[in-house]
């Protein structure tokens, strides 16, 4: 039951990470926002790289792709916050925990998209955000991808009916 209960308390660990995420873009919004569209721009990245050609010179395109990081945000948050819930309601029946994990497993793996495919693959490599010492946020996608990664590892482990 600890290790349901652990399971529980991560995935809604997740859950609060990604509501303060979604709130505080939307509360404090041209602060995260400055820094999608330099990495859109590519205006911090080495001069002269050969890669400039992909810059997306458009504000109406970057809020456009800012509202959707927040969208995809605030989606993990409820899919975690649900997916925890229904973990919760099923802690003591081990098999019915099992099939609770739905809702989580989708939380988990949308955040993994979100940090994983929005910023290491598409900001980091086709918007060349490595490159920027100003907006660069890899390092800190990498840890959620690792932290959330390990949650989703440990959450689809199978749940018996042993007392840990």
């Amino acid at each position: 039951m600890y290790t349901r209960l652990s399971k529980v308390i991560f995935i809604w660990a997740i859950a609060l990470f990604a509501s303060l995420a979604a709130f505080s873009n939307l509360a404090d919004y041209n602060s995260n926002y400055v820094i999608i569209s330099h990495v859109l721009k590519m205006d911090t990245t080495f001069p002269d790289n050969q890669g400039l050609w992909r810059a997306i010179e458009s504000p109406f395109i970057h809020h456009i792709v800012y509202g959707l990081i927040i969208f995809l945000e605030i989606i993990v948050a409820i899919l975690c916050w649900l997916g925890g819930y229904c973990l919760f309601k099923s802690i003591q029946n081990p098999v019915a925990f099992n099939q609770a994990k739905k809702w989580a497993i989708l939380g988990l793996t949308l955040g993994i998209i979100l940090w994983f495919t929005g910023f290491m693959t598409v900001g980091g490599e086709w918007f060349l955000m490595w490159q920027s010492e100003v907006a660069n946020g890899q390092q800190a996608a990498f840890r959620l991808v690792v932290i959330i990664g390990i949650t989703l590892i440990y959450l689809i482990q199978p749940d018996g009916d042993q007392q840990a």
